[in-house]
C-alpha cells in the first residue's frame, strides 16, 4: 500500500506532506534537536518525552530520542540533554516590565523588612551617592515594603523623610504600587493641604490631628506625581528602552518567553518596539493600556481608544520572531487589602481592634473599601470592549470588587454570547465561595500571584485580623479554584514582588514561605490545599497562554507551536515540593533562537 502511495506522489515534497513518514522527514534536516532528556509537553495529557526537533522556529516531532535523531543532518544543532528536563518556556500574564527594568536600575530598598531608622539609612545612602544635588530635583526611591516595617505595626510619614539630609522634594513608592510617601517639601512643591480633597480613586492619609501624614494611596498619588517636573522626551524614552532592556534580561533569565504589560500605557508600547526595531525582543509581549475612572464618561470612546493603540502597534499575526500584541485593557476596580492601606473593596467591613496590642478585641468597623467603578459604569465599559474585540483585564482585589466584576461579565456575555472574548482577573485576593462557580460558567480567568499566598507580613500581620476568620478562609485560594474546575492563570505582578517565578509556583503548591524567613511566618497559609506541581505550571504556561489567545501557538511543547522552551536543572514534577523554587535555568528559548544560556554550563 505505501508502494502505491509513493508512486502516486508527484514529487518527494508531497510524498512528505501526505505520508507524514519519519524516513520522508529525516530528508528535511531539522535546525536543532535537543535529546537524551526529560521534555515535559504541558500538552492535554501532561506527557513526556525524551526528545523535541525544531525547525524554523517550531516544533516539529516531539518523542523518542531514536526517532528524534532522524532529524539529524549536517547543519542540525544537537543538544544533549543528559537527563535534563526541557518544557514550555513560562508565560507571566501579569507583570509591570518597564517599572520593573527601571526599578532594577534606581534606587531601592529590595522588598525588605526594615526598621525606620534601616529604611531612612538606606535611602540617605542613596541620596549621598547620587550626583544630582539641585535642590529642587525630585528624589525617587521604590520597592518599600511597607506591610513589613519592623516592629509589627511601624509605619513611615513625612516626617521621618524630614529627618533626611537634603532639600530635595522625595517620593517613597511602596512594593504594591498602591501607596505614595512623600516629605513636606514635595508635598508644598504639589500644593497639597489639609483640605484637599480626596480624588474618586484614592485617599490622602490624615493624622488624628486633621494633618497630611504624607501617604497617599492608589489614585491620590496623582496629586504628587503630576507635579514631578518630567524629562524632556528624548530623555524619557530613553529611560524607558534601557528599563525594557533590563525587564527582558530579568524575564529571560527566569525562563519567561511571554508577558503581559499589564499596564502597558503607549510610552511603555514604544520602548518594546524600539528594542523589537532594533532586533533585541527576546520575549512575547502583549500589553493592556489603561482606562481610567473618568474615562468611562463616555464608554464607547474609552473602548475606541484602547483599539486605536491595537490598530497602530499590534502585530497581527503571531511568528516565531516575537513581537507585540496589544488586545487587553487595564482597570483598577479596586485597591489593597493590606492595612493600612485597606483600600480593597470587601462586601463586609474591615475589622477594627477595639481593645489593645496585648489584648485585642477585633470587631466590624465601618470601612468597605471602595469600588473605583460602579456597577453601571463597568458593565458599560466592558460591553463596549467587547463590541471592538478587546479582552478587559481587571484588577479585582477584594471580594466586592469581584463580584461586581463578575456582574458585569456576565452582562457582557449576554451582549455578544458567541464572541471570544477572555475576561481576566487579576489577584482576586478574597471572594465569597458563591463566586467560584460564576469564574467557570463565564469563562473569567482568575491571574494569580501565586507567591501571595503564603504565611508572611502582607497576609499575617495586615490582613488576617482585619477580614476576621470567615473571610481568611477564603485568602489567596488557588486550590479552591482549582477543585472548581477554573483554569488559573498566572501573573508575578513583578515590581510588586522580586521576579522569582519559581518561588511562585513553589507557593502556590506548598502555601510556605522561604524556609530562612521569621519562624512566625512557618507552616501553611490557610485550610487551602494548594495545586499539584502540575497544575502550578499549567498555569504559567498553557493556561496563561490561553488568557492572552496565544494558547494555539505556545504554551506546551506540540508540533505546529513556537519553539519557546526552557532548559532546566531539575525536574519541578519530581522533587519535594519545597525544592521548587531552587529550579535554576540553564538556557532560555523563543522561536527556535537562544536568548539566554547559563555561561557557566556546557550542553
Amino acid at each position: 500500500m505505501q508502494k502505491n502511495t509513493y508512486a502516486r506522489c508527484a514529487s518527494l515534497a508531497l510524498c512528505v506532506a501526505f505520508t507524514g513518514s519519519a524516513t520522508a522527514a529525516q530528508l528535511i534536516p531539522a535546525d536543532a534537536v535537543y535529546h537524551n532528556g526529560t521534555v515535559y509537553t504541558v500538552d492535554a495529557v501532561n506527557s513526556v518525552q525524551q526528545a523535541l526537533v525544531v525547525r524554523d522556529g517550531r516544533i516539529v516531532f516531539a518523542g523518542s530520542t531514536k526517532a528524534a535523531d532522524k532529524y539529524i543532518g549536517p547543519k542540525t544543532q544537537v543538544i544533549d540533554l543528559h537527563g535534563r528536563t526541557l518544557m514550555p518556556g513560562l508565560i507571566d500574564g501579569h507583570m509591570h516590565p518597564v517599572m520593573g527594568g527601571t526599578i532594577e536600575l534606581a534606587c531601592n530598598l529590595h522588598y525588605a523588612a526594615l526598621t525606620r531608622e534601616q529604611a531612612l539609612t538606606q535611602i540617605q545612602t542613596c541620596l549621598d551617592n547620587d550626583k544630582d544635588t539641585d535642590a529642587n530635583s525630585w528624589f525617587n526611591v521604590f520597592t518599600w515594603f511597607r506591610q513589613a516595617m519592623i516592629p509589627k505595626g511601624t509605619d513611615l510619614s513625612r516626617a521621618d523623610l524630614d529627618q533626611l539630609k537634603t532639600q530635595r522634594p522625595i517620593l517613597v513608592g511602596s512594593s504594591d504600587g498602591h501607596t505614595t510617601l512623600v516629605n513636606s517639601r514635595a508635598i508644598e512643591l504639589a500644593g497639597v493641604t489639609d483640605s484637599t480633597p480626596n480624588p474618586s480613586n484614592g485617599e490622602i492619609v490624615h493624622d488624628a490631628n486633621g494633618h497630611v501624614t504624607g501617604i497617599f494611596e492608589d489614585g491620590a498619588s496623582s496629586l504628587i506625581t503630576s507635579h514631578v517636573p518630567q524629562p524632556s522626551a528624548e530623555v524619557a524614552a530613553a529611560i524607558n528602552v534601557a528599563g525594557a532592556k533590563a525587564a527582558l534580561q530579568a524575564m529571560n533569565r527566569q525562563g519567561v518567553t511571554t508577558f503581559l504589560d499589564a499596564m502597558g500605557n503607549e510610552e511603555d508600547i514604544v520602548a518594546f518596539k524600539s528594542v523589537m526595531d532594533a532586533g533585541g525582543l527576546t520575549a512575547r509581549a502583549h500589553f493592556a493600556p489603561m482606562i481610567n475612572p473618568d474615562d468611562v464618561t463616555d464608554p464607547a470612546a474609552a473602548a475606541l481608544a484602547i483599539k486605536k493603540l491595537a490598530d497602530t502597534y499590534d502585530g497581527r499575526t503571531l511568528n516565531a520572531l516575537p513581537g507585540i500584541t496589544v488586545r487587553n485593557a487595564k482597570l483598577f476596580m479596586d485597591g489593597v487589602i493590606q492595612a493600612p492601606a485597606q483600600t480593597a473593596a470587601l462586601l463586609q467591613p474591615y475589622y477594627v481592634n477595639k481593645g489593645t496590642v496585648a489584648n485585642p478585641h477585633w470587631v466590624p468597623g465601618t470601612s468597605t473599601g471602595s469600588l473605583y467603578f460602579p456597577q453601571d459604569k463597568l458593565t458599560a465599559v466592558l460591553i463596549e470592549l467587547a463590541r471592538v474585540g478587546i479582552d478587559p483585564h481587571i484588577h479585582t482585589d477584594g471580594e466586592a470588587a469581584v463580584h461586581v466584576t463578575l456582574n458585569a461579565v456576565e452582562a457582557m456575555r449576554r451582549a455578544f454570547p458567541g464572541k471570544d472574548i477572555r475576561p481576566a482577573l487579576a489577584h482576586n485576593e478574597t471572594i465569597v465561595s458563591s463566586d467560584y462557580a460564576r469564574y467557570k460558567k463565564l469563562n473569567a480567568i482568575p491571574v494569580l500571584s501565586l507567591q501571595w499566598g503564603k504565611p508572611a507580613p502582607d497576609t499575617l500581620d495586615t490582613v488576617r485580623d482585619y477580614i476576621g476568620p470567615e473571610r481568611f478562609a477564603y485568602l489567596e485560594t488557588a486550590g479552591k479554584f482549582q477543585a472548581a474546575g477554573i483554569r488559573i492563570a498566572y501573573g508575578s505582578d513583578w515590581p510588586v514582588d522580586k521576579l522569582d517565578e519559581w518561588f511562585g509556583i513553589k507557593v502556590g503548591v506548598t502555601r510556605t514561605n522561604r524556609p530562612d524567613q521569621d519562624a512566625r511566618f512557618a507552616g501553611r497559609l490557610g485550610d487551602d490545599p494548594g495545586l499539584t506541581a502540575e497544575q502550578a505550571l499549567r498555569a504559567i504556561t498553557i493556561n496563561s497562554a490561553y488568557e492572552l489567545h496565544q494558547d494555539a501557538v505556545t504554551g506546551s511543547l506540540e508540533k505546529g507551536k513556537f519553539a519557546d522552551l526552557i532548559i532546566l536543572d531539575r525536574n519541578p514534577t519530581t522533587i519535594p515540593a519545597e525544592d521548587i523554587e531552587n529550579v535554576h535555568v540553564l538556557m532560555t528559548v523563543v522561536g527556535g533562537k537562544v536568548v539566554y544560556r547559563d555561561a557557566a554550563v556546557q550542553f
